[in-house]
């Protein structure tokens, strides 16, 4: 009987883990205005691109725009005074736009100017 427990128990493990490896998937989430964002790794800039990203932002000189509040996932920059520019289609196709705020770079829903992504 042990080993029959055993060998479901087996089983069930072997079953479970590529579920498991799935669920694995990098997501960033925040909320801001009881709205929740979930930005899933392949719509962002990916975490392998991300200093050559940073790269491309020195080297294209953007401008930093300072702003009082926190630039957090889930926060929504101000509708004017801020630039937003189109990410490169090196970095990925996404139908964000990116811009620096308080020395962070950050990917934005255009329409609503909601950040989706801070990339760090």
């Amino acid at each position: 009987m042990r080993n029959r427990l055993l060998t479901i128990a087996a089983i069930a493990g072997a079953i479970a883990a590529p579920i498991a490896a799935q669920a694995q998937t990098t997501i960033t989430t925040g909320v801001a205005g009881g709205g929740t964002v979930v930005v899933g790794e392949h719509e962002g800039i990916l975490a392998d691109q991300r200093p050559a990203f940073r790269e491309y932002i020195v080297r294209e000189r953007v401008p930093n725009y300072t702003i009082s509040e926190r630039v957090v996932v889930g926060g929504v920059l101000p509708e004017t005074g801020v630039t937003y520019y189109d990410v490169p289609q090196t970095f990925g196709v996404t139908p964000y736009r990116y811009t620096v705020v308080n020395g962070r770079t950050i990917l934005v829903e255009p329409r609503s100017r909601r950040i989706v992504q801070v990339v760090d």
